[in-house]
């Protein structure tokens, strides 16, 4: 590995790191109910998203630098497939009895 790759990937693990602490902090102090207020202020609520935004910004330039697709979506065994595969053998028959 190379001292480039290696640095890049201890990036992307701090990188990951630091949006899941965000994520598990923004859980342990949001209020159960929606009727409670939120102990944190609203700036500090800017602040975080501002934080999340600029942790997927450094993600998506580490992974463009990687030559990572970023448009690539979960593929599912049943979601609808995109192409239809047709058999050779039946377009054969379908044009052999076209032509008698």
């Amino acid at each position: 590995m190379s001292q480039e790759s290696e640095h890049f990937t201890k990036e992307k693990r701090t990188l990951v790191a630091m949006r899941k602490t965000l994520s598990a902090i923004i859980r342990d102090v949001t209020p159960a109910s929606s009727a409670l207020k939120s102990p944190l202020s609203e700036a500090t609520v800017e602040d975080i998203k501002m934080c999340f935004g600029l942790i997927a910004a450094r993600e998506h330039e580490i992974a463009k630098e990687a030559g990572v697709e970023l448009n690539e979506r979960p593929q599912y065994p049943d979601s609808p497939k995109k192409s239809n595969v047709v058999s050779l053998d039946s377009l054969k028959s379908t044009m052999k009895g076209g032509d008698e």
